[in-house]
């Protein structure tokens, strides 16, 4: 039964985080308008348009990644049966391969992709175990 749970709470965080992600990104493309000449309509327009975004462009996308890593890994070792903190990671370092996946696809700025990789997954997966931690008190 253990297992079922361990893996119902790696399900559980990553579409948790996917959502969030997602409700992130689609919330910052209404609040910050596109670059002008910009098009995010289709993936090749939002391609085209990333050298002409500027930093609060990427206010949402790094608080998308940072937000839908803490929550999905808050809730994977809320869930998780054992090893709490392994499942928080996991999602972290599952975030992160998405990311390096979407880096390769849709280039950023370096200094986006630095702040990124540093501060969005790991630290924010372990944020969420340790908020968790602190709020139910459960066993590592």
């Amino acid at each position: 039964m253990d297992i079922l749970r361990n893996i119902g709470s790696l399900i559980l965080g990553i579409v948790a985080g996917m959502i969030v992600n997602y409700a992130l990104i689609t919330m910052g493309n209404m609040i910050i308008v596109p670059p002008l000449g910009g098009d995010i309509s289709s993936p090749d327009g939002l391609k085209a348009s990333i050298p002409l975004f500027e930093w609060q462009h990427f206010v949402f996308p790094f608080l998308a990644h940072a937000l839908g890593t803490f929550v999905g890994a808050a809730i994977a070792s809320h869930v998780a049966a054992d090893n709490k903190i392994k499942f928080a990671l996991t999602i972290g370092f599952f975030f992160l391969m998405g990311s390096v996946a979407n880096m390769v696809l849709l280039p950023a700025p370096l200094w986006f992709s630095i702040l990124d990789f540093v501060l969005a997954y790991v630290p924010m997966a372990y944020l969420g175990w340790m908020v968790i931690h602190k709020l139910f008190k459960p066993s590592l």
